[in-house]
């Protein structure tokens, strides 16, 4: 897709195991650069970068068609994924997520090879919103950016009160992450952060009927256990149905 304007993330500090607890988080918030890929433990091999685009479409099969362009990313350094389809409550409107091993890959797709690939869909879409996002634990557990045995991805963007965010962090730790984890058809996800005490909650789930029954009056008890409303100063989500045909 164009390059719409982006908002830069946080530095990028993979941990070798996903953090699991209220501490660990606290840690990652004022953990050292060190702490990254390479430096004493193990190569990360999932995702720490999380690019999310959502657009309207103004041309459906021309998007359509220059989606499936975006295979070339296939080879790319640092690459790890790409998915995405159209939202359930807004079919004119496209979400694709792309995953990458850290910023500096990124940064040198972004200025050598990105125009080549966006080109084809040049003027299919307007409206076009990207944020990037540092990865920083799992939902469920071993998280991976795949997509071939996912229908449905569930995308929460939260803005969080700055007083608030070590509590929200850690309510999604304790109670969001164990119910989801719990339900029926939720395959994996993440949590992420960028600047501005953004967040995102994404998860996979293998069918659009699994992911039906996690139920609104579920989803209500766990906020106010949670204290949601106290923690969250803006909140938007989406239903996506996946497109194989995007899936890189």
């Amino acid at each position: 897709m164009l390059n719409p304007v982006i908002v830069k993330p946080l530095p990028v500090t993979a941990r070798c195991e996903p953090l699991t607890d209220h501490a660990a988080t606290r840690a990652w918030r004022s953990g050292p650069p060190e702490w990254g890929r390479g430096r004493g433990c193990g190569p990360y091999d999932g995702a720490v970068l999380v690019k999310w685009i959502r657009c309207t479409v103004v041309d459906r099969p021309g998007f359509d068609r220059g989606q499936r362009k975006w295979a070339g990313l296939l080879g790319e350094p640092g690459f790890r994924g790409q998915g995405g389809g159209w939202s359930r409550g807004r079919p004119d409107v496209a979400h694709v997520f792309t995953f990458w091993e850290s910023r500096p890959f990124y940064d040198s797709f972004m200025a050598r090879a990105h125009h080549r690939l966006a080109v084809a869909q040049a003027g299919t879409y307007k409206d076009a919103r990207a944020t990037l996002f540092d990865h920083r634990f799992d939902v469920k557990t071993g998280f991976e950016p795949r997509f071939t045995d996912a229908d449905v991805v569930r995308v929460a963007h939260c803005r969080v009160h700055a007083d608030r965010v070590e509590h929200f962090a850690g309510a999604q730790e304790r109670i969001w992450n164990p119910a989801m984890a719990g339900s029926p058809g939720m395959l994996r996800g993440l949590f992420g952060e960028a600047p501005g005490n953004e967040f995102l909650v994404l998860s996979m789930w293998r069918s659009a009927a699994e992911h039906g029954k996690y139920r609104p009056d579920r989803v209500e008890r766990l906020a106010l256990r949670a204290g949601t409303e106290a923690d969250v100063a803006g909140l938007t989500g989406a239903v996506v149905d996946l497109n194989p045909s995007w899936t890189v």
